[in-house]
């Protein structure tokens, strides 16, 4: 909406411009009318809009006719003032003013025109039968009023119109020839009815039809007012009501209707409710809400938001089969300009075996958005109608900005959800397949995927000592002299090769000293194609020396060339060093030889598992009697048999340490 209106007078000499004006702010007829008024400004807080109006006045005798081209070009509406018992006025009106007005305006934004008839006290007939065909002729002229400026008759409603005319403009919305909404208007509405429609059954019910008045009106609809709403549709209109819902057709019938009575300030209060301006755009305001972000910090969506997201999931999943089908998306994305999601989201995100996207996968697609570009998230949560049906100032409302990577490091704990892990190596070296394992997929289904709809990214999620936590891999264009600094802003690097590559681990250990050899970002070596027959590096030290030479974790071995999907073990830690990279992990691999495996081994033993499951029997059992648990007796031999335990764990790991 304008934050303020400029109303310009115009019209033939004698016919009444200035005495309107100062009738309207002295509230009675001057005894001395000047030449020309001053131009005055009307405080918001006076006018019914709650907007500024300047009043400009125009004399013919004042001023040159360069000074009223440039009142033309300012003004954002005009008043042609003719004098009702004057005819010659009344023809001056479309044989002069009208001519005028449009050749000094762009055809794409024509001012909007107000016809007044003044001097009505003077004649006991009106002049609207002389008006009317002028009125049909000019799309632009939005009303016509007659008053008198000396009885003060309609003076304060001749200037709302004009007010009314800037802030709720019909042009854009209807189309006065065919009698119909415009395109424009029809689109925009479509959208705030689908966003409307929680249940995405076609129809608003009362519940969705309260809904939307609260949030457009702040106030809700009482019953018998709905069955009144819904009982005009159904006499102009036989599909507008449908299982006592209203559908889209009766809903914008009911626009039009408002619009065709006048009313046509209630349909632009919905579309302004709804982030849209004059010209029936969503505002940048709306779509990209000011949000700031600290450098060395990133950006993830919040509980809400992903109530939010699950919600639209669930009312666009028809079929109840947890994915969305691409009939299902195309539906979920009506809402929007354009189509934000291309064939690549299928290959970064979890999907079934159709192809077609997982609840985990849809969510998932949403946080790798939030996190690499937070203001088209708030872009696409704005069309969705995120701030109005959680009832939010805007969508930043959805953001959670995480704090300062440093003070995580300085802390020791980190309150993030999303870590993200670069992936470097050489040409062919697996990379591509590294990321397409993290999401289920074998080699077999891989070699399925088109050239032009890879991905470089892929994210799903880990489970970190029973938290849940999301992944995001990110290949990296395999060249060592322009590694951007996006290529090593990252919680954990891996390093992939090809063991059955010589010239494959060259690539990884000239990355690893020019970038991260003093870096505190955890690295990891990915030793991939495990399942091939593993030939020597043409580098001076192996892999393996390689890593112990530069204290890193022993190359873990990788394939995707399995039956079933590829284990997510090797994701698991990268996520935990990503999580954790002051702690240094003793050990990341499965040998079955050095100590942490050994201990490891003994802790899933199932003896230990029994006497475990006993202890728990023990103390938590519901039926134990309240006498035993007072008895001291009880505790004495528990703390003897917790001792006892602890002394056999500690002599069975220096001993297994020995034989190491």
């Amino acid at each position: 909406m304008r934050k303020d209106v400029r109303i310009l007078l115009v019209g033939e000499p004698k016919v009444g411009k200035t005495s309107l004006i100062m009738s309207l702010v002295s509230e009675e007829f001057p005894d001395e009318v000047p030449l020309r008024a001053e131009e005055i400004t009307i405080p918001a807080d006076v006018t019914p809009e709650r907007v500024p109006t300047h009043i400009v006045d125009y004399s013919e005798a004042e001023q040159s006719d360069e000074q009223l081209y440039q009142e033309i070009s300012k003004a954002n509406v005009i008043c042609i003032v003719y004098s009702v018992n004057n005819k010659k006025s009344i023809e001056k009106v479309t044989s002069h003013w009208i001519p005028l007005i449009n050749d000094r305006t762009d055809k794409d934004s024509r001012v909007p025109l107000i016809l007044v008839g003044n001097k009505s006290d003077l004649v006991e007939h009106s002049s609207m039968e002389t008006i009317l065909p002028i009125m049909n002729q000019y799309q632009d002229i939005e009303t016509c009023v007659e008053c008198s400026a000396k009885n003060l008759k309609n003076i304060s409603e001749l200037f709302y119109y004009a007010q009314k005319a800037v802030l709720h403009p019909t042009g854009p919305l209807y189309c006065p020839e065919e009698k119909e909404l415009k395109p424009s208007c029809i689109k925009a509405l479509t959208r705030i009815f689908k966003i409307s429609d929680l249940d995405n059954d076609g129809t608003l019910n009362d519940s969705e039809l309260n809904f939307f008045q609260r949030t457009c009106f702040n106030t809700p609809l009482a019953p018998q007012a709905l069955e009144d709403v819904k009982n005009v549709v159904r006499r102009n209109m036989m599909d507008g009501v449908k299982d006592n819902g209203l559908t889209l057709k009766g809903f914008l019938f009911l626009h039009t209707l408002f619009i065709q009575r006048g009313r046509h300030e209630t349909t632009w209060t919905v579309l302004r409710r709804f982030g849209y301006d004059d010209d029936l755009e969503l505002t940048q305001e709306y779509l990209f809400p000011l949000i700031k972000i600290p450098p060395d910090c990133t950006t993830e969506l919040n509980h809400n938001a992903y109530l939010f997201l699950q919600s639209v999931f669930d009312k666009h999943d028809k079929d109840r089969d947890c994915a969305l089908s691409p009939e299902e998306v195309k539906d979920l994305f009506k809402v929007f300009p354009y189509m934000p999601w291309g064939p690549d989201v299928n290959n970064t995100v979890c999907t079934n075996e159709q192809g077609w996207l997982t609840y985990q996968g849809y969510l998932s697609q949403w946080t790798l958005t939030t996190y690499l570009d937070v203001q088209r998230s708030l872009e696409y949560l704005g069309y969705l109608g995120y701030s109005i049906i959680y009832e939010q100032e805007s969508q930043a409302a959805a953001i959670t900005v995480t704090r300062n990577k440093r003070i995580d490091l300085q802390k020791k704990q980190t309150q993030r959800s999303v870590f993200r892990c670069n992936v470097l190596g050489a040409r062919s070296s697996g990379k591509s397949g590294f990321l397409q394992a993290f999401l289920g997929r074998n080699l077999q289904r891989q070699r399925r995927i088109r050239e032009e709809h890879k991905s470089f990214y892929a994210i799903s999620t880990t489970y970190v000592y029973g938290q849940e936590k999301y992944l995001l891999l990110h290949e990296v264009m395999p060249d060592i002299d322009f590694l951007t600094e996006t290529d090593l802003a990252c919680d954990v690097v891996c390093l992939v090769y090809d063991v059955n590559n010589p010239r494959s681990f060259e690539y990884c250990a000239k990355v690893y000293k020019q970038y991260f050899i003093d870096s505190k970002t955890p690295c990891v070596v990915i030793a991939a194609k495990s399942d091939l027959h593993e030939v020597r590096q043409h580098h001076s030290l192996s892999p393996h020396d390689f890593c112990r030479k530069h204290k890193l974790h022993p190359p873990q071995p990788f394939t995707c060339s399995t039956n079933e999907a590829p284990s997510k073990d090797i994701y698991t830690r990268l996520t935990t060093m990503a999580m954790y990279p002051h702690a240094r992990l003793r050990c990341m691999c499965a040998c079955n030889r050095c100590t942490y495996c050994l201990c490891q081994n003994l802790l899933k033993l199932e003896l230990l598992r029994s006497i475990k499951a006993q202890l728990r029997t023990v103390v938590f059992n519901r039926h134990m009697a309240q006498a035993d648990l007072k008895n001291s007796t009880f505790w004495l031999r528990a703390s003897v048999g917790a001792t006892v335990f602890a002394v056999l764990g500690f002599a069975m790991y220096r001993a297994l340490l020995k034989q190491r």
